[in-house]
């Protein structure tokens, strides 16, 4: 039977996701978006409600969210502030693979922690001159008696600047391509790993995106996830799980946005009347405002997917695509209602704007959803 509706347990916690963005999140957002400093008394303030660890099982002292549960928040945390958002959803996407391919003793020894004291990881991918061909990934890790030894760099590594923890993923077998590909479980302490660059960027400004260099950097091998050679299918499985939780960001963008536009046009008189009296004006409105409910419909149905265990890389990537797609679209557009006020950093529709953008492009780009799609619609062709 095809249900909509919510638990009493999923309403309460969507609440409470509400009341932590509008009363945590918002009042900070401008400030922190300044990018000079990182938000930590959010941050800890989210890890006492349970965000910073809530994909964490709860065997593990996490919160233990279902994929529906991570969506609900996801969109709720993203209205308030999507970079905020971002710092909280990252641990979720470095946990991720320790969730899925890690076993007992890797997940106490590395998840628990995390659910004890405020922490952060970051989930270590992209290359230079491998973003989205993560097949040809330069990192490498060298086995070398019971170790690996790691050499190379990540770029564009949310959470990077302030994790104590890493997944890395790295070739263990530069002959095979991604098939040589592995993943590693990296604290911050192991001696060659350094932190580089820390990035300035358009949006989502109060989290933290930094490079992260690798000279010699020994991890034992039972930090090895899984087994050697199934990196690609850890990150792709991952990604699965994460990426209709960034469509659910881009609903709550997207309904901000919304929802200040509407305030707005109703309180702007032009020749006489509020502008949200003028058709085209109220014609738009309404298109948005259908968009939005699409793309959550969209998302809830690939979390949904997850939660019942059935296959969902094409639903997953359709969420994500048209989630993000939708909030820089709205939010394009309702910056353009507000006119010139839409444009001055004297109000948050030009942050709403730049922050969306960053959802487009994280977690594989639109373009690369687009295929993963495409080739699940066509199939196969003889």
């Amino acid at each position: 039977m095809i249900s909509f509706s919510l638990t009493e347990e999923q309403e309460a916690l969507k609440a409470m996701a509400r009341e932590f963005a509008e009363k945590e999140m918002k009042p900070k957002a401008a400030k922190y978006d300044e990018g000079h400093e990182f938000p930590e008394d959010v941050m800890k303030k989210a890890f006492e409600v349970g965000f910073l660890a809530c994909k964490i099982p709860e065997k593990y002292g996490g919160g233990g969210l279902s994929d529906i549960d991570t969506v609900i928040v996801s969109e709720e945390l993203a209205a308030g502030c999507a970079g905020m958002y971002t710092t909280m959803m990252v641990n979720a996407l470095a946990y991720t693979p320790i969730i899925l391919f890690g076993t007992d003793e890797q997940k106490k020894k590395f998840l628990t922690p995390h659910a004890k004291k405020m922490s952060f990881a970051a989930f270590c991918l992209t290359e230079r001159e491998a973003g989205s061909d993560a097949g040809a990934l330069k990192t490498t890790a060298k086995k070398v008696g019971s170790e690996y030894v790691i050499n190379g760099s990540k770029c564009f590594i949310s959470n990077a600047g302030i994790a104590s923890l890493y997944v890395v993923f790295a070739n263990s077998n530069p002959n095979k391509g991604m098939r040589g590909l592995s993943a590693f479980i990296v604290p911050r302490e192991t001696p060659g790993l350094t932190i580089g660059k820390v990035e300035d960027k358009m949006g989502q400004r109060a989290s933290n995106t930094a490079e992260v260099i690798f000279e010699d950097v020994k991890v034992p091998e039972e930090n090895l996830l899984g087994k050697e050679g199934i990196g690609f299918i850890i990150a792709m499985k991952t990604l699965d799980k994460t990426r209709a939780p960034v469509g659910a960001a881009g609903v709550g963008v997207a309904r901000a946005a919304l929802q200040y536009a509407i305030e707005y046009a109703k309180t702007r008189i032009q020749f006489g009347k509020p502008i949200a009296l003028f058709q085209h004006i109220g014609f738009q409105i309404a298109q948005m405002a259908m968009e939005i409910n699409a793309a959550r419909h969209l998302v809830w149905h690939a979390a949904w997917l997850l939660d019942q265990g059935k296959p969902c890389g094409k639903e997953s990537a359709m969420a994500k695509t048209y989630g993000s797609d939708v909030a820089m679209r709205i939010t394009t557009e309702c910056l353009q209602i507000l006119g010139g006020y839409g444009y001055m950093k004297d109000y948050p529709m030009e942050k709403l704007m730049r922050d969306a953008k960053l959802l487009q492009i994280y977690e594989g780009t639109n373009e690369i959803q687009r295929m993963v799609i495409s080739r699940e619609v066509i199939g196969p062709i003889k």
